[in-house]
Protein backbone atom coordinates (compact mmCIF):
# COMPACT_ATOMS: atom_id res chain seq x y z
CA UNK A 1 0.00 0.00 0.00
CA UNK A 2 1.56 3.43 -1.25
CA UNK A 3 1.73 6.42 1.37
CA UNK A 4 0.03 9.59 1.10
CA UNK A 5 0.60 11.43 -2.03
CA UNK A 6 -0.68 14.41 -1.59
CA UNK A 7 -0.53 17.50 0.80
CA UNK A 8 -3.93 17.80 2.71
CA UNK A 9 -5.46 20.41 5.18
CA UNK A 10 -8.89 20.48 6.48
CA UNK A 11 -11.07 22.57 8.75
CA UNK A 12 -13.84 21.69 10.76
CA UNK A 13 -16.68 23.83 11.90
CA UNK A 14 -18.78 22.73 14.79
CA UNK A 15 -21.66 23.94 16.89
CA UNK A 16 -21.59 23.42 20.54
CA UNK A 17 -25.42 24.12 22.42
CA UNK A 18 -25.95 24.25 26.03
CA UNK A 19 -22.77 21.91 26.73
CA UNK A 20 -19.51 21.74 28.07
CA UNK A 21 -17.37 20.29 25.02
CA UNK A 22 -13.82 19.87 27.21
CA UNK A 23 -13.85 21.05 30.67
CA UNK A 24 -10.83 22.41 32.65
CA UNK A 25 -10.36 19.75 35.52
CA UNK A 26 -7.85 22.73 36.95
CA UNK A 27 -10.66 24.73 37.05
CA UNK A 28 -13.39 22.99 38.50
CA UNK A 29 -14.44 21.49 35.15
CA UNK A 30 -15.87 24.53 33.80
CA UNK A 31 -15.35 24.83 30.11
CA UNK A 32 -11.80 25.54 28.63
CA UNK A 33 -12.11 29.06 27.29
CA UNK A 34 -8.63 31.74 26.40
CA UNK A 35 -7.71 34.90 27.88
CA UNK A 36 -10.13 36.67 25.27
CA UNK A 37 -13.03 34.81 26.58
CA UNK A 38 -13.84 32.26 23.44
CA UNK A 39 -14.21 28.90 23.85
CA UNK A 40 -11.62 26.12 23.36
CA UNK A 41 -11.34 22.78 22.76
CA UNK A 42 -8.03 21.06 23.33
CA UNK A 43 -6.17 19.25 20.24
CA UNK A 44 -6.30 16.24 22.66
CA UNK A 45 -9.93 15.86 23.28
CA UNK A 46 -10.43 16.17 19.52
CA UNK A 47 -7.53 13.23 18.87
CA UNK A 48 -9.82 11.24 21.44
CA UNK A 49 -12.76 11.78 19.72
CA UNK A 50 -11.24 10.58 16.11
CA UNK A 51 -9.77 7.78 18.07
CA UNK A 52 -12.91 6.61 19.25
CA UNK A 53 -14.76 7.21 15.41
CA UNK A 54 -12.02 5.15 13.99
CA UNK A 55 -12.44 2.63 16.51
CA UNK A 56 -16.15 2.16 16.18
CA UNK A 57 -15.22 1.84 12.20
CA UNK A 58 -13.28 -1.15 12.95
CA UNK A 59 -9.83 -0.06 12.93
CA UNK A 60 -7.07 -0.86 15.66
CA UNK A 61 -6.74 1.79 18.04
CA UNK A 62 -2.75 2.05 19.91
CA UNK A 63 -4.56 4.91 22.74
CA UNK A 64 -7.50 3.66 23.63
CA UNK A 65 -9.99 4.84 26.02
CA UNK A 66 -10.80 2.55 29.46
CA UNK A 67 -14.47 2.36 28.82
CA UNK A 68 -14.14 1.74 25.17
CA UNK A 69 -11.03 -0.41 25.09
CA UNK A 70 -11.65 -3.62 23.37
CA UNK A 71 -8.78 -5.73 24.39
CA UNK A 72 -7.90 -7.09 27.83
CA UNK A 73 -4.51 -4.80 28.00
CA UNK A 74 -4.48 -3.22 31.75
CA UNK A 75 -2.42 -0.17 30.55
CA UNK A 76 -0.32 1.32 27.33
CA UNK A 77 2.55 -0.64 28.03
CA UNK A 78 0.83 -3.90 28.32
CA UNK A 79 -0.53 -3.22 25.10
CA UNK A 80 2.37 -2.86 23.44
CA UNK A 81 4.27 -5.88 24.74
CA UNK A 82 1.86 -7.79 23.99
CA UNK A 83 1.67 -6.69 20.32
CA UNK A 84 5.11 -6.05 20.27
CA UNK A 85 6.97 -7.61 22.01
CA UNK A 86 9.46 -6.56 25.00
CA UNK A 87 12.96 -6.75 22.85
CA UNK A 88 12.10 -4.83 20.01
CA UNK A 89 13.70 -1.35 19.97
CA UNK A 90 14.37 1.22 17.15
CA UNK A 91 13.28 0.99 13.81
CA UNK A 92 11.65 -2.85 14.61
CA UNK A 93 9.24 -1.06 16.91
CA UNK A 94 8.55 1.94 14.43
CA UNK A 95 7.43 -0.40 11.75
CA UNK A 96 5.39 -3.07 13.86
CA UNK A 97 3.64 -0.08 15.73
CA UNK A 98 3.29 1.73 12.35
CA UNK A 99 1.35 -1.79 11.24
CA UNK A 100 -0.39 -2.62 13.73
CA UNK A 101 -2.48 0.83 14.32
CA UNK A 102 -3.99 3.51 12.43
CA UNK A 103 -3.50 6.39 15.26
CA UNK A 104 0.06 5.55 15.50
CA UNK A 105 0.50 5.95 11.75
CA UNK A 106 -1.79 9.05 11.82
CA UNK A 107 -0.65 10.93 15.06
CA UNK A 108 2.82 9.08 16.06
CA UNK A 109 3.35 7.92 19.61
CA UNK A 110 6.17 7.96 22.23
CA UNK A 111 7.01 4.19 23.03
CA UNK A 112 9.09 4.08 25.99
CA UNK A 113 11.37 1.72 27.87
CA UNK A 114 12.51 0.88 31.50
CA UNK A 115 15.90 0.79 31.69
CA UNK A 116 17.68 -2.60 32.54
CA UNK A 117 21.16 -1.04 34.15
CA UNK A 118 23.08 -2.50 37.33
CA UNK A 119 22.81 -0.69 40.39
CA UNK A 120 26.93 0.25 40.10
CA UNK A 121 26.14 1.97 36.37
CA UNK A 122 23.16 4.03 38.21
CA UNK A 123 25.91 4.87 40.82
CA UNK A 124 28.30 5.76 37.78
CA UNK A 125 25.48 8.80 36.82
CA UNK A 126 24.55 6.43 33.91
CA UNK A 127 21.04 6.90 32.83
CA UNK A 128 18.41 4.52 34.69
CA UNK A 129 15.67 5.30 32.39
CA UNK A 130 16.15 3.02 29.37
CA UNK A 131 15.58 4.83 26.28
CA UNK A 132 12.64 5.95 24.31
CA UNK A 133 11.30 5.41 20.88
CA UNK A 134 9.32 8.97 19.43
CA UNK A 135 7.41 7.90 16.37
CA UNK A 136 6.51 11.38 15.01
CA UNK A 137 3.11 11.02 12.65
CA UNK A 138 1.84 13.05 9.59
CA UNK A 139 -1.06 14.26 11.12
CA UNK A 140 -1.63 17.44 13.33
CA UNK A 141 -4.36 18.82 14.91
CA UNK A 142 -5.05 22.27 16.41
CA UNK A 143 -6.68 23.14 18.92
CA UNK A 144 -10.31 24.23 18.31
CA UNK A 145 -11.58 27.76 19.56
CA UNK A 146 -15.19 29.70 19.08
CA UNK A 147 -15.32 32.36 16.73
CA UNK A 148 -17.06 34.85 19.60
CA UNK A 149 -16.60 35.11 23.24
CA UNK A 150 -18.92 32.13 24.61
CA UNK A 151 -21.25 32.85 27.51
CA UNK A 152 -20.75 30.15 30.38
CA UNK A 153 -23.58 29.24 32.74
CA UNK A 154 -22.84 27.44 35.91
CA UNK A 155 -25.56 25.47 38.15
CA UNK A 156 -25.74 23.91 41.28
CA UNK A 157 -27.13 20.72 41.71
CA UNK A 158 -27.56 18.85 44.58
CA UNK A 159 -27.70 14.36 44.99
CA UNK A 160 -30.18 13.67 47.84
CA UNK A 161 -29.57 10.17 47.70
CA UNK A 162 -27.89 8.13 50.01
CA UNK A 163 -24.31 6.76 48.49
CA UNK A 164 -23.84 4.83 51.46
CA UNK A 165 -25.27 3.24 54.48
CA UNK A 166 -25.90 6.19 57.64
CA UNK A 167 -25.36 4.65 61.39
CA UNK A 168 -28.25 5.81 62.61
CA UNK A 169 -30.21 4.53 59.13
CA UNK A 170 -31.35 8.49 58.36
CA UNK A 171 -30.67 9.74 55.12
CA UNK A 172 -27.47 11.37 55.04
CA UNK A 173 -26.07 15.10 54.20
CA UNK A 174 -27.15 16.26 50.86
CA UNK A 175 -24.24 16.67 48.22
CA UNK A 176 -23.77 19.91 46.33
CA UNK A 177 -22.06 20.20 42.88
CA UNK A 178 -21.72 22.00 39.68
CA UNK A 179 -22.59 21.83 36.40
CA UNK A 180 -21.18 24.44 33.90
CA UNK A 181 -21.91 24.41 30.32
CA UNK A 182 -21.35 26.89 26.86
CA UNK A 183 -24.86 28.47 26.18
CA UNK A 184 -24.20 28.58 22.69
CA UNK A 185 -21.00 28.51 20.42
CA UNK A 186 -19.48 28.10 16.75
CA UNK A 187 -16.28 26.48 17.01
CA UNK A 188 -13.38 25.92 14.22
CA UNK A 189 -10.84 23.75 14.38
CA UNK A 190 -7.92 23.30 11.68
CA UNK A 191 -5.61 19.92 10.72
CA UNK A 192 -2.99 19.12 8.29
CA UNK A 193 -1.48 15.80 6.65
CA UNK A 194 2.18 15.95 5.61
CA UNK A 195 3.64 13.61 3.00
CA UNK A 196 6.62 13.58 3.73
CA UNK A 197 6.44 12.30 6.98
CA UNK A 198 3.45 9.97 5.81
CA UNK A 199 6.68 8.00 4.48
CA UNK A 200 7.85 6.91 7.75
CA UNK A 201 4.77 5.77 9.19
CA UNK A 202 3.50 4.33 6.43
CA UNK A 203 0.35 6.45 6.72
CA UNK A 204 -1.81 5.80 3.31
CA UNK A 205 -4.31 7.55 1.20
CA UNK A 206 -6.69 5.15 2.62
CA UNK A 207 -6.21 6.23 6.45
CA UNK A 208 -6.47 9.94 5.37
CA UNK A 209 -9.84 8.58 3.76
CA UNK A 210 -11.09 7.34 6.87
CA UNK A 211 -10.38 10.63 9.16
CA UNK A 212 -12.03 12.23 5.80
CA UNK A 213 -15.18 9.68 6.65
CA UNK A 214 -15.32 10.08 9.91
CA UNK A 215 -14.63 14.18 10.80
CA UNK A 216 -18.30 14.51 9.65
CA UNK A 217 -19.62 12.40 13.17
CA UNK A 218 -17.55 13.25 15.00
CA UNK A 219 -19.92 13.50 18.07
CA UNK A 220 -21.90 10.59 17.60
CA UNK A 221 -21.73 8.27 19.77
CA UNK A 222 -20.46 10.68 22.22
CA UNK A 223 -22.97 11.58 24.48
CA UNK A 224 -22.87 11.97 28.22
CA UNK A 225 -24.06 14.27 30.99
CA UNK A 226 -22.04 17.28 29.76
CA UNK A 227 -22.59 16.86 25.99
CA UNK A 228 -26.16 15.57 26.04
CA UNK A 229 -27.14 14.00 22.75
CA UNK A 230 -27.60 16.81 19.81
CA UNK A 231 -25.94 19.45 21.85
CA UNK A 232 -22.80 19.48 19.85
CA UNK A 233 -22.59 18.36 16.10
CA UNK A 234 -20.48 19.05 13.06
CA UNK A 235 -21.57 21.72 10.63
CA UNK A 236 -19.43 21.39 8.07
CA UNK A 237 -15.74 20.10 6.96
CA UNK A 238 -14.22 21.60 4.20
CA UNK A 239 -10.96 19.58 2.93
CA UNK A 240 -8.27 20.68 0.87
CA UNK A 241 -5.89 18.56 -1.22
CA UNK A 242 -2.84 19.42 -3.27
CA UNK A 243 -0.44 17.62 -5.44
CA UNK A 244 2.77 16.78 -3.88
CA UNK A 245 4.12 18.90 -1.48
CA UNK A 246 1.53 21.45 -2.18
CA UNK A 247 1.90 25.38 -3.80
CA UNK A 248 0.45 26.94 -0.56
CA UNK A 249 1.60 27.00 3.34
CA UNK A 250 -1.05 25.27 5.47
CA UNK A 251 -1.35 28.51 6.72
CA UNK A 252 -2.33 30.14 4.26
CA UNK A 253 -4.77 27.45 3.25
CA UNK A 254 -6.52 27.84 7.02
CA UNK A 255 -6.50 31.86 6.71
CA UNK A 256 -8.26 31.24 3.28
CA UNK A 257 -11.70 30.66 5.38
CA UNK A 258 -13.82 32.94 7.20
CA UNK A 259 -16.30 31.76 9.24
CA UNK A 260 -18.89 33.94 10.74
CA UNK A 261 -20.49 33.37 14.35
CA UNK A 262 -23.54 31.71 12.87
CA UNK A 263 -21.78 29.36 11.14
CA UNK A 264 -21.64 30.51 7.93
CA UNK A 265 -18.56 30.91 5.74
CA UNK A 266 -16.77 32.33 2.64
CA UNK A 267 -13.54 30.65 1.12
CA UNK A 268 -10.93 33.53 -0.35
CA UNK A 269 -9.86 32.05 -3.66
CA UNK A 270 -6.66 30.27 -4.26
CA UNK A 271 -5.68 29.45 -7.50
CA UNK A 272 -6.23 26.13 -8.39
CA UNK A 273 -6.93 24.86 -4.93
CA UNK A 274 -10.86 23.81 -4.17
CA UNK A 275 -12.10 22.10 -0.80
CA UNK A 276 -14.23 19.57 -1.20
CA UNK A 277 -17.61 20.88 1.23
CA UNK A 278 -18.94 18.32 3.09
CA UNK A 279 -21.85 18.38 5.79
CA UNK A 280 -21.92 17.17 9.21
CA UNK A 281 -23.51 13.99 9.36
Amino acid sequence: MSTLQNKIDFAVILRVKNANPNGDPLNGNRPRTDYEGRGEISDVCIKRKIRDRLMEAGKKIFVQSDDRKLDDATSLKDRAEKILGKDLGGKDIINKACAEWIDVRAFGQLFAFSGKKSKEEVADGDDASGKSVPIRGPVSIQHAFSIDTVSLTSTQITKSVNSEDTKNGKRGPDTMGWKHRVDNGIYVFYGSMNPQLAQKTKFSDDDANEIKHILPKLFENDASSARPEGSMEVLKVLWWEQKGSGKYSSAKVHRSLAVESNGTYALKNLEGLTPNEIDGF
